[in-house]
């Protein structure tokens, strides 16, 4: 009788082993998957860290090239000083400052507002001006012998954020190197706030300043990686740059290390938030993942579901994340049990051992 009793003991403690042993060998493998997703995150961050120092070189060399003309985008303003020259007359020749009207006098012409037109629309309105009365067919050319004072202002994730004084004309990636650069942090699109010019003032005055605001979205991946400088936009006096650092996506549940991870002006798939999460836990049940987004309506979130293990395995698309998605990975009921069997065995095999020495 206790014969038989022991042999049931033993043999229901070898069913728990056995089961012990699979449960270890799963976590084990769990383990060099996990170790395996964060070195594929430290490969993504290494590559993300020299993307943002590629476009950092892109603009320094645009600040440094002096190849590139802008002199015919640029507008003339107030305290600008003009070299204005006639060839067929050397007496129409004269250096003049433009007035705080934005006015300027010449010869036969008198005065004429010049203010917000570039060299190139001033040469042609002269012209114009000289073939109705003077000259058939004249030859005029304006240059810019000094500019006035610009002051532009950049800030957000760069190096040196400031308010800049700077004379003739400035581009987006001009400004960007007067800041120093680009950020780690830094998202991927630059918001350029431009002020109303001061010759809609009579307007301006009637209504709010807001409604005379402008602003451009720059996509700075498209300008500094794919080198579109269709983007790359001459700046006015007032102008403001903003580079916001980049959104977080979260990720919650059965992960290693729950919690809101910067996106660094990178895309980021769900099996890169999971690593970046340090992978999933032995219990966790990968299949039910889901994906909650603002829809974009007062506070309603859609829900989106995905497979981690499909992912893995390349059966299933590894979608995008949006700033701000949530990512959360349910538990699995039955991992659980197993997992809450395997803590019961350790104290099942201590219990055996003290009845086989009865």
């Amino acid at each position: 009788m206790k014969m038989g009793i022991r042999r049931k003991i033993t043999l229901l403690l070898f069913h728990i082993f056995l089961s012990f042993l699979i449960i270890s060998c799963s976590s084990n493998l769990s383990s060099s998957k996990r170790e395996t997703s964060v070195k594929d995150l430290q490969i993504k961050e290494i590559e993300s860290s020299r993307q943002v120092k590629e476009m950092n070189e892109r603009i320094l060399l645009s600040t440094l090239s002096s190849k590139r003309d802008l002199y015919r985008d640029y507008k003339i303003g107030p305290e600008d000083l003009l070299e204005i020259s006639v060839f067929e007359d050397e007496k129409m020749n004269k250096t003049v400052r433009v007035s705080s009207q934005g006015n300027i006098s010449l010869p036969l012409l008198g005065i004429l507002k010049v203010k917000g037109l570039t060299p190139y629309e001033l040469e042609k309105e002269i012209q114009e001006l000289l073939a109705e009365k003077y000259f058939q067919n004249p030859h005029v050319s304006v240059f810019i012998k000094e500019y006035r004072s610009q002051r532009i202002s950049v800030m957000g994730a760069v190096e040196k954020p400031g308010v800049f004084d700077v004379t003739g004309q400035k581009t987006v990636l001009d400004a960007l190197g007067m800041a120093g650069g680009l950020k780690e942090e830094a998202g991927q699109l630059l918001f350029l706030i431009r002020p109303p010019l001061l010759e809609e003032g009579s307007q301006a005055e009637k209504e709010s300043l807001e409604d005379h605001i402008r602003t451009f979205v720059i996509n700075l991946e498209d300008l500094l990686t794919r080198g579109d400088l269709s983007l790359n936009l001459p700046l006015n006096h007032g102008d403001v740059l903003n580079i916001p650092v980049s959104g977080k996506v979260f990720v919650g549940g059965e992960v290693v290390r729950p919690g809101g991870f910067p996106l660094k002006g990178k895309r980021v798939t769900v099996s890169q938030a999971i690593a970046m999460a340090e992978g999933l836990k032995p219990e966790a049940n990968g299949s039910e993942t889901k994906i909650f987004r603002y829809s974009g309506k007062g506070n309603e979130r859609e829900t989106i579901s995905v497979n981690i293990y499909a992912i893995q395995k390349g059966k299933m698309e590894d979608p995008y994340l949006m700033e701000n998605d949530i990512v959360i990975v349910p538990k699995s009921g039955i991992k659980t049990f197993l997992y809450v069997l395997r803590d019961t065995v350790k104290g099942l095999i201590g219990f055996g051992v003290s009845l086989g020495t009865l």
